[in-house]
């Protein structure tokens, strides 16, 4: 196992320490270990949102071509109707 020297201001160190002299970790290293393993799932989650974002994207885009989908004016126009008739019924 490697071994790396991290510098901390005092704050940080103390909050460290804390959380050790707390029971919610065993030593510094521990609490380290567990940072980079959650940061680790954070960014593979990330990873993962982006990949699918972009294959969502791409599917639009191949539906669009294919002349799918509906103009996003024309949408916005219909919800604005449907909420001015659902405002103007229950004025009534």
């Amino acid at each position: 196992m490697a071994t790396m020297n991290v510098s901390l201001p005092d704050p940080l160190r103390d909050y460290v320490q804390s959380r050790i002299d707390s029971g919610q970790y065993a030593s510094v290293s521990d609490y380290v270990r567990d940072l980079i393993r959650r940061d680790q799932t954070i960014v593979a989650d990330e990873e993962r949102w982006l990949k699918d974002l972009d294959a969502s994207i791409e599917e639009s885009l191949t539906e669009m071509a294919a002349g799918g989908g509906r103009d996003l004016d024309e949408v916005c126009d219909e919800i604005i109707a449907d909420i001015r008739a659902s405002a103007d019924s229950q004025q009534h």
